[in-house]
């Protein structure tokens, strides 16, 4: 009982209630309740059982030999624990998602970054409307025409017609 106890983790609830949606509160409720039900009841659990006395139930038992048989095969037995396969592979996701998150939010930064440099042209740009065609074409290089793919416009040439 003692290994499970030091195997226990603290749960951090606040850090955990602000990412529940507010549609599954109910739900996050009910979950820690009964977390804290359990917790309590392990925690009211005393730290190893409770010893044999022995030498009581041989005075009691008639016939002789069969406590010592009892008591020999009693401390023979032991109880296998499951061994925690998953604790890596968990904190092996855990670092994975840290770094993609990590990358993402750097991404995110740079993105910004661009954004406001657009945002900053937008904002000091001369209004549309008092806009000459060259005043476009300097603020919005994709907007000029390609006069070598077509040398004509707004025309079509004669042999397209």
């Amino acid at each position: 009982m003692a290994g499970r106890r030091v195997a226990l983790k603290a749960i951090d609830w606040l850090a955990f209630a602000e990412r529940v949606p507010p549609n599954q509160k109910a739900m996050f409720n009910s979950l820690k309740t009964r977390s804290d039900a359990i917790a309590a009841k392990f925690v009211s659990l005393p730290e190893a059982p409770a010893a044999i006395d022995w030498s009581y139930y041989r005075s009691t038992v008639a016939r002789a030999g069969m406590v010592d048989e009892f008591e020999k095969k009693f401390k023979a037995v032991q109880i296998p624990e499951p061994v925690d396969t998953q604790t890596a592979a968990i904190n092996a996701l855990e670092a994975e998602s840290n770094k993609n998150a990590t990358a993402y939010v750097e991404e995110s930064k740079a993105r910004i970054a661009q954004y406001e440099k657009e945002l900053d042209k937008f904002k000091n740009m001369i209004p549309f409307d008092q806009m000459t065609i060259e005043d476009l074409n300097d603020t919005f290089p994709e907007t000029k025409l390609d006069t070598v793919k077509y040398p004509l416009w707004p025309y079509k040439p004669i042999a397209d017609l």
